[in-house]
């Protein structure tokens, strides 16, 4: 298949995904209030959905190997309309809960699945940069989404659910109508038959570090997520509106890095520079925004880690399909669970953290990007050992 005109097409999908996906979140918190919903409950709800991404990523990445890329993203992003719809319906907490529950166990194969047909479609040299272009798909559809949610929600909170739904079912219809399959499953029946996708198998692997890298890369961002709002309301005074806007322009950095930037940069310095100078402007980001000020410092140094952060996924997807001894869908699958793990850890412990001092989460957030330094030099010790030995 041409890539120059897969990728937009992945683009696209993975966009239209992430809109529906970004259409509720600022409006689940109220509609779930309205269901009855406390606030331990609240966090249950969120929580759960990142649960179920957990534990079935890695399962459909291996399906996606067994049976093709293309039913597996249709059966994702199926569920994911459903889970909307559901919600939309919902006339009692348990209904949300179930949605939820269905929503994530089934539209955990959307990312595996696109970051797989990307490394089906893209040569080792240009693989970051079609990692990078469904990165900032991703992120271009979180800035888009809140905002359509918030704009909608003030005439009835189920009209989110309502776009959310049907903005998947017009990306059902793209991939039906546009994607072609990629996987030859003549001969990936036979290595997915006899290499199924495990965490415990993924972590014992030459690439584990990778993936242990990636989760505290994903907790400490979770963390700052979660407790950013109330530390920038403590230092600077700034509300809901400032905090939008700020984390757009986080947003659009981020994209920007993984649309433009991460593809070149890889070819000059490689993956692995990539991934350490990532993780360095991330620690940088991280120890700029103690010193929040005001909405301009807030904005430049949430950037700064933004742009430090839209660095590293793409270059550790690359780097792990390129080393990939099985099907793509099973590696994707498994990195897309240590997001998960990142996802269900970092906001507790951010909040935790925050409860003690406000500059916690920041300051651990500091740390668990130096250990994740520390694991990519370990990794890069453990490979430069086997290449000797062989």
């Amino acid at each position: 298949m041409n890539t120059k005109r897969v990728l937009p097409v992945l683009f696209a999908v993975m966009f239209m995904v992430m809109v529906g996906f970004g259409i509720i979140i600022p409006v689940l918190p109220f509609y779930a209030e309205e269901l009855g919903a406390s606030p331990t409950e609240l966090g249950l709800l969120m929580a759960t959905y990142s649960i179920m991404q957990f534990i079935f990523s890695p399962l459909w990445g291996g399906v996606s190997d067994r049976i093709g890329r293309k039913p597996v993203l249709l059966i994702g992003i199926a569920g994911l309309s459903l889970s909307f719809f559901m919600m939309a319906f919902a006339s009692s907490l348990w209904m949300l809960f179930a949605a939820r529950i269905i929503g994530g166990m089934l539209s955990a194969a959307n990312m595996p699945t696109v970051t797989a047909y990307v490394a089906d479609v893209t040569s080792e040299e240009n693989r970051s940069k079609g990692m990078g272009v469904v990165g900032a798909a991703v992120g271009l559809g979180f800035i888009f989404g809140p905002a359509i949610g918030g704009v909608f929600s003030e005439q009835d909170l189920a009209i989110p659910f309502l776009l959310a739904g049907a903005s998947s079912i017009l990306t059902f219809f793209l991939v039906i109508f546009v994607l072609k399959e990629t996987v030859n499953l003549q001969e990936n029946v036979s290595t997915a038959k006899t290499k199924r996708p495990s965490l415990i198998n993924g972590v014992k692997g030459k690439s584990a570090p990778l993936f242990i890298l990636q989760g505290f890369v994903s907790i400490s961002l979770a963390g700052l997520e979660a407790t950013f709002a109330y530390f920038a309301f403590a230092k600077a005074s700034l509300g809901t509106v400032e905090l939008g806007y700020i984390f757009m322009i986080m947003g659009f950095a981020g994209a920007i890095v993984q649309g433009g930037l991460v593809g070149k940069m890889t070819k000059k310095f490689g993956e692995g520079n990539v991934i350490k100078i990532g993780i360095i402007t991330s620690i940088i980001g991280f120890g700029l925004i103690l010193f929040v000020q005001n909405f301009l410092t807030a904005a430049i140094f949430l950037s700064v880690f933004g742009i430090g952060n839209g660095l590293i996924r793409p270059s550790v997807s690359s780097l792990l399909t390129k080393q990939a001894t099985s099907g793509y869908g099973q590696v994707t699958g498994l990195l897309s669970s240590f997001d998960s793990l990142g996802r269900i850890i970092g906001p507790p412990l951010g909040g935790l953290l925050y409860g003690l001092a406000i500059y916690l989460p920041y300051v651990s957030g500091m740390i668990l990007s130096a250990f994740a330094l520390i694991v990519y030099f370990y990794y890069e010790t453990k490979v430069k050992h086997t290449h000797l030995k062989v």
